[in-house]
C-alpha cells in the first residue's frame, strides 16, 4: 500500500482567535505574472526570435528538445525577473509563466523532460569547456550580428528621424574574485576587473562590450563607435551626431576621427597647470562672487587650447571657474561644437550639455540591476555573452518602461523598481483546455500601472 506524505504545515501566531498555518501545496501559483507584459514586449519586437539568429545551432535539428529561441528567451526573461543564477532555471521551467513567455507548455521531442530547460542545458550554451568542447558546445554567438541588433533596436523606436542625437559613451568596472580569463589588476578601481564600454543615446542601449583591464577607457572608442556611426547614417543620412564622454576619451585620435567624419563631440578634459593658468582672473571673479553672495558662484571661459605633444591642432575649450564655500572648483571640456547658437555658448554647453551625460552612468547602474556584473564563467567569451544577455533584458524592461509606462509613475522608475512593483506579481494559474488564466493577487497595488501598460502595448505593437 503507498505511503500518502502529508504537505508539512508551517504555524505561525494566531489571529483573532484563528489559526495561521502555510504549506507548499497551492498548485500552480507564481511570483512573476507580471512579466506578461514582458512577452508582450518580446513579440512587439521580435527579440528573442531576432537575438536567436545572431546564434549559429550545431546540434542534429532532429534531436532538439530546447531551441535557441527557447534558451536564450529562459535566461533573458530571468534577468530581468530578478534570476541571476543559472541554477534557479531547474525549479523555474516548472514555471507557468516562463513557459507562456516561452510558448512551450509541453515538451516536443522527449517525454521523459520538461518543457523548459534546465541548468546543465543553459550551461552548455554560454560555456566552452576545455575538454570535449566539440562534444558539449555546438552553439555559438555572432558578436557582430549581436552588436547590430541593437543599433537596429534603437532605430525602430524612432517613427521619424531625429535632427539631433547624442551618443554618451562610458566605461566602468566589474570586480572579478577567480581566475577569469583576461582579468587584470586596475589601479584606479583597486581591484582585479574587466572595463565594458557602454554606448547609449539617451535611455537606448547601442553597445556593451566586454573588455579587460589593462586597456585605456577609450580603447576600441574609434572603431565602436565609426561602426556604430556608419549604420545610424545609412537610415538617418542627415542626422547631427554628437558624442558625450568623460576626460578618459579626450585623446587626438577619437577627437581627429570625429572632425574627419562630421561627428561632433563634448568630452570632459583633464585639468592641469596650463588650463589652470587660463582661468586664473574667471577664478578670482567667482571667488569675490561667492564671498559677496554666500553662494556657490559659477563664471565661464571660452578659449582655445592645445596641448604640448600629443594633439595635431588646437580645439576649443570651455573652462567653468567655480568657487564654493570650500573653495575653488574649476573644470574644464574640450569640443568640436561652434558658438552659432546659444544652446553651445559657454555655459549652455556645460551645464546642459555636458552635465547631461550623468544619465548614462544611471543606466550602467542599471545594467547592473540586471546582473551585468556577473562576470563569473572562466573565459571572456562566456562573459561576453552574459553582457549581451543582460543587455537584451534592458532593451525588453526599458520598451515597457518607454512604451508602456509613459504616462503612468513608473514612467522614470529603475528597472530594480519596475520589477518589484510590476513584475513580480503572485498570481494563482489555472489551466484548461482553452485558456491560461492567470489569477493575480487583488491586493495589488499597482494595477492601474499594469492595466495602463497592456493597453499602450497593445497600441503600439498592435501592426506587429
Amino acid at each position: 500500500m503507498p505511503t500518502e506524505c502529508t504537505p508539512t504545515l508551517f504555524e505561525f501566531e494566531a489571529v483573532e482567535r484563528r489559526a495561521v498555518v502555510a504549506s507548499f501545496d497551492g498548485g500552480d501559483i507564481t511570483s512573476n505574472a507580471g512579466a506578461l507584459l514582458l512577452g508582450q514586449v518580446d513579440r512587439g519586437l521580435g527579440l528573442m526570435r531576432r537575438f536567436a539568429e545572431c546564434f549559429t545551432d550545431g546540434r542534429s535539428p532532429c534531436l532538439v528538445e530546447h531551441q535557441v529561441e527557447t534558451l536564450v528567451g529562459q535566461r533573458i526573461f530571468g534577468l530581468a525577473l530578478g534570476y541571476e543564477d543559472l541554477n534557479d532555471h531547474d525549479e523555474l521551467r516548472k514555471d507557468p509563466t516562463f513557459a507562456v513567455l516561452a510558448g512551450k507548455l509541453t515538451p516536443v521531442v522527449r517525454k521523459d523532460c520538461e518543457a523548459l530547460a534546465g541548468k546543465s542545458t543553459l550551461n552548455r550554451l554560454e560555456h566552452r569547456p576545455r575538454r570535449h568542447a566539440s562534444k558539449y558546445h555546438k552553439i555559438d554567438c555572432d558578436g557582430a550580428r549581436v552588436d547590430a541588433l541593437l543599433v537596429d533596436l534603437f532605430l525602430e523606436a524612432h517613427e521619424r528621424a531625429p535632427r539631433e542625437i547624442v551618443l554618451d559613451l562610458d566605461n566602468t568596472d566589474i570586480p572579478l574574485y577567480g581566475g577569469q580569463e583576461g582579468r587584470f589588476f586596475h589601479g584606479h578601481y583597486d581591484e582585479y576587473c574587466y572595463l565594458p564600454l557602454y554606448v547609449f543615446c539617451g535611455r537606448h542601449l547601442l553597445l556593451a562590450r566586454q573588455r579587460r583591464a589593462n586597456v585605456a577607457g577609450s580603447a576600441g572608442a574609434v572603431e565602436e563607435t565609426a561602426r556604430i556611426v556608419a549604420q545610424i547614417r545609412r537610415h538617418w543620412p542627415r542626422v547631427h551626431i554628437i558624442l558625450r564622454a568623460d576626460s578618459g576619451f579626450a585623446n587626438d585620435a577619437l577627437m581627429g576621427w570625429c572632425e574627419e567624419t562630421r561627428v561632433d563631440y563634448v568630452f570632459g578634459l583633464a585639468r592641469n597647470s596650463r588650463l589652470e593658468a587660463a582661468l586664473v582672473e574667471p577664478l578670482a571673479e567667482a571667488k569675490r562672487l561667492c564671498i559677496a553672495s554666500g553662494k556657490p558662484t559659477r563664471v565661464f571661459r571660452d578659449f582655445q587650447y592645445r596641448t604640448i605633444d600629443s594633439w595635431s591642432r588646437a580645439r576649443r575649450v570651455v573652462g567653468k571657474a567655480e568657487h564654493t564655500l570650500e573653495g575653488a572648483n574649476p573644470r574644464f571640456v574640450v569640443t568640436s561644437l561652434k558658438r552659432t547658437r546659444i544652446a553651445y555658448d559657454a555655459r549652455a554647453l556645460y551645464e546642459d550639455l555636458y552635465c547631461a551625460r550623468g544619465e548614462a552612468e544611471n543606466r550602467i547602474g542599471e545594467q547592473f540591476e540586471l546582473f551585468a556584473d556577473r562576470a563569473s564563467s572562466a573565459t571572456l567569451q562566456a562573459n561576453q555573452l552574459r553582457l549581451w544577455f543582460s543587455a537584451m533584458a534592458y532593451v525588453l524592461v526599458d520598451t515597457l518602461r518607454r512604451v508602456g509606462l509613459r504616462h503612468t509613475q513608473l514612467a522614470d522608475a529603475a528597472v530594480a523598481t519596475i520589477r518589484l512593483k510590476l513584475l513580480k506579481l503572485g498570481a494563482q494559474v489555472r489551466t484548461s483546455v482553452r485558456r491560461i488564466y492567470f489569477a493575480i493577487a487583488s491586493s495589488c497595488p499597482n494595477k492601474i500601472e499594469f492595466e495602463l501598460a497592456y493597453l499602450f502595448l497593445q497600441r503600439a505593437f498592435s501592426s506587429a
